[in-house]
């Protein structure tokens, strides 16, 4: 697997879910070009003062994605961030992410992207982003704010990740050659 393997949307069609949708399509493009091919060493590597990681990173997005979708779909959300995974539990991501196989880590998150990214393309045609959600009594926002909150998790994520894979190898740029 790699950056290749995640769709780009034609960008000239389609409304307002749909141009959100491409924008997330090409951040998760860049995050997979960003984070691929490393070893787990390298995905383990830590840069002080921050104990974030690639591998950690990588764990730490595909829970978000699917806790925000579960909740854009007014579902419980499921593995990773439930039930018998290995990545269940809070800390999972940045504890034990950098003792993981880097298929397994790669798998995890090209396998939940591309169940939400489905999700959320019926969503978009199915009530549209208006549909109000409620992850508890005090806290109401509609699919919109879900869809760009998964976003702005993934273009924040994607700039440390620049960060530290220029620091690893050298990698620089804004999209996959």
């Amino acid at each position: 697997m790699d950056d290749s393997d995640v769709p780009i949307e034609d960008c000239l069609r389609g409304g307002e879910g749909e141009m959100l949708l491409f924008a997330l399509d090409r951040e998760h493009r860049q995050f997979a070009w960003k984070s691929g091919g490393l070893t787990q060493e390298q995905l383990g590597t830590r840069h002080p003062p921050s104990g974030v990681t690639i591998a950690g990173t990588v764990v730490h997005l595909a829970k978000v994605e699917e806790r925000w979708t579960a909740s854009a779909a007014r579902r419980e959300p499921g593995p990773p961030t439930r039930g018998p995974e290995p990545w269940a539990a809070p800390s999972a991501e940045w504890e034990e992410a950098p003792a993981a196989p880097p298929e397994e880590l790669y798998a995890l998150w090209y396998g939940t992207i591309s169940r939400c990214r489905r999700e959320w393309g019926e969503l978009v045609r199915d009530g549209g982003l208006d549909v109000l959600v409620q992850d508890d009594p005090e806290y109401q926002v509609n699919r919109r704010r879900r869809l760009v909150d998964i976003l702005e998790e993934n273009l924040l994520h994607t700039g440390q990740t620049s960060i530290v894979r220029e620091a690893i190898d050298g990698l620089v740029g804004n999209d996959p050659p």
